[in-house]
């Protein structure tokens, strides 16, 4: 199998894991705002995923020779290694069930916020708890500087949803008072009825210039995305999205751990003679594991649907072949992104690897480019927006600085 031995290696994983990882949460967000159900998003989107850890077991995991202490993927799937395996599988079910959660939360508190304050959680949980499993081969002295500068940008995150929030409403109450958010009249109109209620709509025969898209950050902007998106959300508490993005940021805090004893056995839970699980099998089990729990949930949410969307089924989610390309892709993204976090971390220590989570500066950068995100926004939401983002940068660069090396402690 490939193993990656050096540090610079190491890093150049968690890079390549940080691009990838903060550019799927878009391309979900860009589906959702679309009006693609969520449900058959995240079907295709988990599908994508096991895919991708498949491809990595079956090249990367069977590059080289292979040996008694670092077995190929093919040669430990017939070992007992059961117990490494069961804690893959819990992994893989508490990332499937962090990644739903983000799905319906990046909907209600938006794409950047979101992801600032799931991977805050992440650092601040899943970091400490990789450090001492890791027998504290990373900097303390430089790692907890670290998460402590996430944990701020935690509460700066939360500042700026609320913050945004208020522009938003404050926006839509320049609307006239019969298309005020919740009203019937709100979710089936139009921009142009928007700006000129009374005005009838133009011939579609005549030569009229079709109207103009609203610009991103008006009022108008907000309701054509409300009429446009699967989720709809105006009308709703802010603190459904908060509740989302703190249970998301829980879950995927413990998925990290969970791989890292998968791994490194820190409970000496393998029969004597039994070699450790290598990342690559254990992220097959760990992506089979999510695969399935998310599959068991979305087929459910397809009868069942949660937020207020629509009722779905297989026959119609099959049928629905409308952006399953960027599902897909989104997918691959999630599953490679994965895999280098993991391979990073096997050589430089997990709680290093963990500086993947600063994909929020992924995130935001596609959130205000493609979504228009924070246009016309109040100076108090982008002084808040921006110390979020400073504070992620320093908190990356530490983390990244605090790396080790795995067998070398400091």
């Amino acid at each position: 199998m490939y193993v990656i031995e050096s540090k610079v290696a190491a890093i150049g994983c968690m890079i390549l894991s940080l691009c990838c990882l903060g550019s799927w949460p878009a391309v979900l967000t860009l589906l959702e705002r679309r009006g693609r159900l969520p449900q058959h998003t995240f079907l295709d989107f988990t599908t994508a995923n096991l895919l991708a850890a498949i491809v990595i077991a079956f090249t990367l995991g069977e590059v080289g020779k292979s040996t008694f202490q670092t077995p190929d993927f093919t040669t430990q799937l017939s070992q007992d290694n059961w117990p490494s395996v069961l804690l893959a599988v819990v992994g893989g079910v508490l990332l499937s069930v962090g990644n739903l959660a983000t799905q319906y939360a990046l909907a209600f508190v938006g794409l950047p916020v979101t992801e600032v304050i799931t991977a805050s959680i992440t650092v601040v949980i899943g970091t400490t708890l990789n450090y001492f499993l890791d027998d504290k081969i990373n900097k303390a002295e430089v790692l907890f500087p670290g998460v402590g500068c996430f944990l701020i940008a935690v509460f700066l995150g939360a500042a700026v949803h609320y913050s945004n929030a208020a522009d938003v409403k404050a926006k839509l109450e320049s609307l006239p008072g019969e298309y005020k958010a919740g009203t019937q009249d709100f979710y089936s109109s139009i921009k142009k009825g928007e700006d000129n209620p009374e005005k009838e709509e133009p011939d579609l025969e005549s030569h009229e210039k079709p109207v103009e898209k609203a610009k991103a950050g008006t009022a108008g902007f907000f309701v054509e995305l409300e009429n446009k998106r699967a989720i709809k959300v105006f009308g709703k508490s802010t603190m459904i999205g908060l509740f989302l993005t703190l249970f998301a940021g829980t879950c995927l805090s413990l998925f990290s751990p969970a791989f890292n004893l998968a791994t490194n056995d820190q409970w000496s839970t393998l029969p004597r003679g039994v070699p450790k699980l290598v990342v690559y099998t254990a992220f097959f089990y760990f992506s089979i594991a999510g695969f399935l729990i998310a599959l068991i949930l979305n087929l459910i949410f397809l009868y069942r649907p949660m937020a207020g969307l629509a009722r779905s089924s297989l026959k119609k989610y099959v049928k629905d072949s409308k952006g399953r390309s960027w599902a897909v892709f989104a997918g691959f993204l999630c599953g490679f992104g994965n895999g280098l976090q993991f391979m990073g971390g096997q050589a430089a220590g997990y709680a290093a690897a963990d500086s993947v989570q600063a994909l929020p500066l992924v995130s935001t950068f596609w959130g205000i480019i493609l979504f228009g995100e924070y246009r016309r926004s109040s100076r108090r939401t982008y002084v808040l927006l921006v110390s979020m983002l400073v504070m992620f940068v320093a908190a990356v660069a530490i983390l990244m600085a605090s790396s080790g090396r795995r067998g070398h402690r400091k």
